[in-house]
């Protein structure tokens, strides 16, 4: 699943290209991926004829500012891809969503597990979204700072690998990204996130936001189907640690590396240099 630097990658190659483009057409390929409004009339409606006034990300989720008063909002989920073609390139299979822009290309949304989320929704209601209206701060923003993130842990009992997942703690981190910041702050993703001391806060706070801008500077993590808005992949799985690397030597200590299902998700650590205290 594309998380936060993926998603920032794609925002950011699709930003320039996109904004004041018409567009002209909508395609509705598969009607079930449009949450709201569920009759994709009225969404076709509103979309036809607006231009693309900006581009957006909150966590894992595209916003799609229209000149009207509405929000496109998608979320990729497993498998989604946002491109831009020209219209005259061949429709590849899976593709389940069009629009036909003013200067003879298209945005199409390709997605083969189908389930990505699509919403349009006024501007001022993006809260109707669920995972928006719950969701928790931006790791890279100004304002996470080290008190910030250190009250979002207060009274938490989850453990760190949980903590990292739950979007309404911090916004934008998936598996690949939650294993390579425990990694890098020496913590066991089954630790108890409030039993952590002080030093070690410090250290998965700073964690969080190394592992996650060198993501972006990357341009994302490519292992299956993620690619950015032209069709290109990132390159940060050339610098993965742990993640993906189960069974193989840590590249700090030289033992194994472990594999385990944590809060039902594959998890990979070192058990020397993340040894579980609590």
């Amino acid at each position: 699943m594309p998380e936060l630097p993926e998603v920032e990658t794609i925002k950011r190659s699709l930003e320039p290209n996109l904004v004041n483009k018409r567009i002209m057409k909508v395609q509705v390929k598969m009607a079930k991926l449009i949450k709201k409004p569920q009759d994709p009339e009225i969404f076709k409606d509103i979309l036809e004829g607006s231009r693309f006034k900006k581009v957006k990300r909150r966590g894992k989720y595209l916003l799609f500012y229209l000149d009207r008063p509405w929000v496109l909002v998608i979320h990729l989920r497993m498998t989604g891809r946002l491109l831009l073609l020209n219209t005259s390139e061949p429709i590849e299979k899976h593709t389940h969503l069009i629009f036909n822009l003013d200067d003879g290309l298209d945005l199409r949304f390709h997605d083969v597990r189908q389930f990505g989320l699509i919403y349009l929704v006024p501007e001022n209601k993006l809260d109707l979204i669920s995972g928006i209206r719950t969701m928790g701060p931006e790791p890279l923003s100004e304002e996470y700072t080290f008190n910030c993130f250190r009250d979002s842990i207060k009274g938490k009992k989850q453990r760190a690998k949980a903590f990292l997942l739950d979007q309404s703690c911090v916004a934008g981190i998936g598996n690949i990204y939650a294993d390579e910041i425990l990694f890098q702050a020496g913590i066991h993703p089954e630790e108890t996130v409030n039993n952590l001391s002080p030093e070690k806060l410090e250290d998965l706070w700073q964690a969080i936001k190394d592992r996650l801008k060198a993501g972006v500077e990357s341009r994302g993590t490519s292992i299956k189907d993620y690619v950015d808005g032209f069709g290109t992949k990132g390159s940060f799985q050339e610098q993965l640690k742990v993640y993906g690397r189960a069974g193989e030597t840590c590249i700090q200590c030289e033992n194994k590396l472990m594999k385990a299902k944590v809060v039902g998700r594959s998890t990979v650590f070192c058990p020397h240099c993340q040894p579980k205290k609590n």
